[in-house]
């Protein structure tokens, strides 16, 4: 594979950072570019982040005395020095829909893990291991942009990451009928650490805004069809959801209630499981996890502490499958939120981007 120049846009921010940490030392990608809001640029990235750094890895010594650049002003420049971009900005929804099609339109591809995208109904919204055709919808986006090469590819919202892969291989072979999920979601999904965020300790919070609309309809989108240049959402499993933010530093556990409208049996849901694989385990991709659905045996097992770094945090934990009085079936599922659902999930979307040809 060749070595393909990126750009990091909303370098300075939490996910941000966690890209900066993934493709410091990629084998396919070299940081050229770092860029983020007017009050960084023209700062070091090192002194961009001073006494911002969340990470619990040191800022990568190739990336410290690189220059920030402002995103929005220097977007020329950028577009003209990269391959593509990654996109985790702080911004309005509005300006980043603005922000990323101007980019796209500079003849630059965006994979975004933003959100202000995910329901434009030309940009697929991917999870690399499920949904990898619709990748073909970026021909149409192209048509609409008027671009060659441009185009947005954004990936999904980072608590669907643990429940949707354990949803949906089972859901090809016996059709779910309904779902129930209640996610517990990491203070890093908000952006923060315990430091800032002091309130968080020994305390849960049952609402994130936007979140319990996100994860109920962006699965459908996921699970959709692409008709006549546009992804049409499923309109079935139907999804509910409630959503709480919990003491924990990374890492989203949902609780999962489903029901069948041809029902399993308890062995044939967790060998599905253990022998579900995508493309990128077919491509070799480098943030690929070998097992993408690891089921764990053990009542107390997974454990966000012990099990969230899985396969470089790449890879869903499942566990405590069993009969439920009011669905068919309940059980656990564990992921990382700003690996495989932030940022490491984008990387692994850009990596099957360029292994299909859309970056050349």
């Amino acid at each position: 594979m060749k070595k393909y120049n990126v750009g990091i846009i909303g370098a300075t921010g939490m996910v941000g950072q966690r890209f900066a940490l993934l493709l410091c030392d990629h084998p396919w990608f070299n940081v050229k570019i770092l860029a983020a809001s007017g009050r960084s640029a023209g700062k070091t990235y090192e002194e961009a982040v001073s006494g911002r750094w969340a990470m619990t890895s040191p800022i990568p010594e190739n990336l410290k005395d690189i220059t920030v650049l402002d995103a929005v002003k220097d977007m020329e420049d950028i577009a003209k020095a990269v391959d593509f971009v990654f996109c985790a900005v702080d911004m309005k929804k509005d300006e980043i829909k603005a922000l990323e099609e101007a980019y796209a339109k500079l003849e630059c591809p965006v994979v975004s893990n933003n959100s202000a995208h995910r329901h434009t109904d030309d940009v697929p919204m991917i999870i690399p291991e499920i949904n990898a055709d619709h990748l073909e919808i970026i021909e149409a986006q192209r048509k609409r942009l008027q671009t060659k090469k441009g185009f947005i590819a954004v990936k999904s919202n980072c608590s669907l990451q643990s429940y949707v892969p354990a949803l949906y291989p089972i859901d090809q072979k016996f059709e779910i009928d309904k779902c129930l999920v209640c996610t517990y979601q990491a203070i890093s999904g908000a952006g923060k650490t315990f430091e800032r965020w002091p309130e968080m300790v020994d305390n849960v919070i049952p609402y994130i805004g936007g979140e319990e609309e996100k994860s109920e309809l962006e699965p459908l989108k996921i699970w959709g069809k692409i008709e006549n240049g546009k992804i049409v959402p499923a309109t079935s499993p139907k999804f509910t959801a409630q959503c709480l933010r919990v003491p924990v530093s990374d890492g989203h556990m949902a609780a999962v209630f489903v029901s069948f409208k041809n029902k399993p049996s308890k062995d044939e849901i967790i060998n599905i499981w253990k022998e579900f694989s995508g493309e990128p385990q077919a491509l070799e991709l480098p943030h690929a996890p070998k097992q993408f659905i690891n089921y764990f045996y053990e009542d107390n097992m997974p454990q966000t502490k012990l099990n969230r770094n899985l396969e470089g945090g790449m890879a869903v934990s499942v566990g405590r499958l069993r009969e439920d009085t009011q669905y068919d079936y309940k059980f656990v599922c564990l992921s990382h939120n700003t690996l495989r659902g932030a940022a490491g999930g984008a990387v692994l979307l850009a990596e099957l981007l360029c292994a299909k040809g859309y970056m050349d």
